[in-house]
């Protein structure tokens, strides 16, 4: 009842400073209007970059250094802090890198989001940067109206870039007509209490526009229009860096445990560098003013100098934790760990991050995977074998020979409470996914959902073929258990053949040809249990009823092989001109 009452009154009180002060609305507009800057730059980038920036972020991050300066690099060159960070859980969620790597390309990307300060205090204030906005927004406009993504993207980001500037004018005149009704630089408050208050300051203001880029932006529009302190202007940025702890806290919320883990290092690495930077703020302040001349910055500069105390801090945050990354992730490990999960649960399809296309296709290939291993354990219980067993060096027939026992498994069972499940999951996320892909990817998804396809039809299969493997195993006629016995070393041989397959690291070709070899083995294997049967019922060794349930189980034999096969080529042949050949060489 009492939030229905605030938002409301919050809303009003909002609205009335609006009404009411023209310097106010002036600012507010001015923030709004960058506030959305960001997010056409944001999206722009995603349809511009056509997967470079999440290739950037995959291939060079296989070190800390390398994925700090990833990070750093990526954001510098986004202005999106978020669009990264997004990327990163969903190659994370797709155990595309490591939380180690995760983590680096965060702290990185906590020094790139300073370079939003240089480029407000070096562009926005010391030309009309207005003029430039208007040029940006109607090409950007017209770019939009391109069917190409790549010119759509590069529309999206001149829009964006557009409105940052308009939005920076905007802030900069809202300031500097305030000074004349209120200055705000008469409540500057010196010493450490003023630092510890406009640290407050900094990080509501910074969790209630959701942005620390837009709160720099305020900062250095504020300090450069004298309306506040140099020092509180410093106090400021360091409170702006903690509010993005509560940002990122608030965005995992919703995420998966890997998302949340990023969270908590980023909330981390941001509360102890505010810490240093509050016990060192005048020593930095002191260095500010030793390395300003040397870069070029005038003394009277203080946006700039306000802009390198920002750069300083965070490099200094990065220098202090990265030594104890190892531990940091160590630790991480351990949070929202679950108790064990529903067995038909997904483990890669995470729908915030869909919107990566190159994450995307990860986590669609990485689920179907995992299909296949839930699907390959209920195949092998319904053949009342092991997997250990059957992954094991003792002969096929040995094997088959020694089991004995029935094993309990409902397959239908099985099949409607957990690989139904998981198999909707992936059409669902898959065709979610098809609209922000491009046509290769689309065409991969409709491999990847063929080959789920293939799974669950063989699970089907091996439904029916249970059913007769139990109840003939109790048979006393030694021809019909052997025959049933033959039909299980089958589907070993293949279920061995497809482990080999999906572990072999040499020539794909080479695989293609053990595909063929195994695709030709169980042809001749169908045809020499054909003909046995037709021996046995010339002797009289069978009747009718039970030669017709062999025959089609023989059937159902050759179908579970043919798709499990056809489903290895989709998965483990990544090659498009040897998959390509090996469709010429389908069964018949």
């Amino acid at each position: 009842m009492l939030k229905r009452i605030i938002s409301p009154l919050a809303f009003l009180f909002f609205a009335w400073i609006i009404v009411s002060n023209e310097d106010a609305k002036t600012i507010i507009a001015g923030i709004a209007i960058f506030l959305i800057g960001m997010h056409y730059m944001e999206d722009g980038f995603k349809l511009f970059s056509g997967g470079t920036l999440e290739l950037v972020l995959e291939k060079f991050t296989s070190s800390t250094p390398k994925a700090i300066g990833t990070g750093f690099l990526a954001t510098a060159v986004v202005q999106s802090s978020s669009l990264v960070s997004v990327i990163i859980i969903s190659f994370l969620s797709a155990e595309l890198i490591g939380l180690t790597q995760a983590v680096g390309v965060v702290f990185g990307a906590n020094i790139g989001t300073t370079t939003t300060a240089w480029l407000v205090s070096s562009f926005g204030l010391k030309i009309k940067i207005a003029q430039y906005a208007l040029p940006m927004l109607i090409f950007g406009v017209v770019m939009q109206f391109s069917r190409q993504n790549a010119y759509k993207g590069l529309g999206s980001v001149l829009i964006g870039l557009g409105f940052i500037f308009l939005g920076i004018a905007y802030m900069k005149d809202g300031f500097e007509t305030m000074k004349d009704g209120l200055d705000l630089a008469e409540y500057a408050m010196q010493g450490y209490l003023g630092v510890f208050v406009y640290i407050l300051f900094g990080a509501v203001a910074t969790v209630v526009i959701q942005s620390s880029s837009a709160t720099m932006a305020i900062i250095i529009t504020a300090l450069a229009s004298g309306q506040i302190d140099y020092i509180n202007a410093l106090s400021l940025a360091i409170g702006a860096n903690v509010g993005t702890t509560v940002t990122a806290v608030l965005g995992a919320l919703a995420s998966n445990r890997n998302g949340k883990r990023l969270a908590v290092a980023h909330f981390i690495f941001n509360i102890v560098t505010g810490i240093v930077a509050v016990m060192l703020i005048y020593q930095l302040q002191a260095l500010v003013e030793r390395l300003a001349p040397m870069l070029a910055i005038a003394s009277d500069d203080y946006a700039m100098k306000l802009a390198l105390f920002h750069t300083i801090f965070n490099v200094l945050g990065v220098l202090v934790v990265t030594p104890f990354i190892g531990r940091m992730v160590r630790y991480l490990e351990t949070l929202f760990r679950t108790r064990e999960e529903g067995r038909g649960n997904v483990k890669y399809l995470t729908y915030e991050v869909m919107e990566i296309p190159a994450a995307a296709l990860a986590a669609i290939r990485k689920e179907t995977v995992h299909l296949y291993d839930k699907s390959m354990e209920a195949i092998v219980h319904a053949m009342n074998l092991h997997r250990h067993d059957i992954f094991s060096d003792a002969e096929a027939a040995r094997i088959v020979e020694r089991s004995r026992e029935t094993i309990r498994i409902d397959i239908d069972q099985v099949y409607q409470q957990e690989i139904k499940h998981l198999y909707g999951e992936i059409i669902r996320y898959s065709s979610i996914s098809q609209g922000y892909m491009d046509e290769t990817g689309n065409q991969e998804i409709y491999e990847l959902r063929l080959a789920a396809r293939h799974i669950v039809e063989a699970v089907k299969d091996i439904r029916e073929l249970q059913k007769n493997l139990n109840f003939y195993a109790k048979s006393n006629n030694d021809d019909i258990v052997d025959s049933y016995n033959q039909l299980r070393v089958e589907l070993v041989s293949v279920l061995r053949k497809i482990q080999e397959i999906r572990h072999f690291e040499g020539d794909e070709e080479e695989v293609l040809t053990q595909i063929e070899t195994q695709k030709e083995s169980s042809r001749e294997s169908e045809t020499l249990m054909n003909q046995r049967i037709d021996g046995l019922i010339r002797d009289n060794r069978i009747d009718s009823y039970t030669a017709s349930s062999l025959i089609n189980d023989i059937g159902f034999t050759r179908s579970i092989s043919k798709k499990l096969l056809k489903c290895a080529v989709i998965l483990w042949v990544r090659d498009d001109e040897i998959k390509e050949l090996g469709d010429e060489y389908e069964y018949e």
